[in-house]
């Protein structure tokens, strides 16, 4: 079994386990080798609440490493979702470990007001 579907397999077992709600939507993570992506998601409606990603930052070069890009996209997503109302989600990493850039979004979430 290759590292792709090791993930899948692992992103099977943790969105067994998530579920997210209008009053607590999911914070989803995607990771790519270039870019990270996050969306809140209403599983009860099957509806992408609100979406950031890296690639919305103004000023890519000054955002220094893909670490620190992660965190911004966390932070980003939480004033997104402030706006929206919502302070409660919960987190789904997506079959990635909970490291590195992965943890610097849900950082950076937290810092921006997210509770989870």
């Amino acid at each position: 079994m290759g590292k792709f579907e090791s993930r899948l397999k692992r992103k099977k077992r943790v969105r067994s386990k998530v579920f997210g709600t209008i009053e607590r939507p999911r914070l989803s993570v995607y990771r790519s080798n270039k870019f990270i992506y996050a969306q809140l998601i209403d599983d009860d409606k099957k509806k992408t609440l609100l979406s950031a990603s890296d690639l919305e930052l103004k000023s890519k070069k000054e955002a220094g490493t893909k670490t620190q890009k992660a965190s911004l996209v966390g932070e980003m997503i939480s004033k997104k979702a402030k706006l929206k109302k919502i302070t409660k989600i919960v987190f789904d990493r997506g079959g990635y470990r909970y490291h590195g850039r992965v943890k610097a979004l849900a950082e950076g979430a937290r810092k921006g007001g997210l509770d989870f």
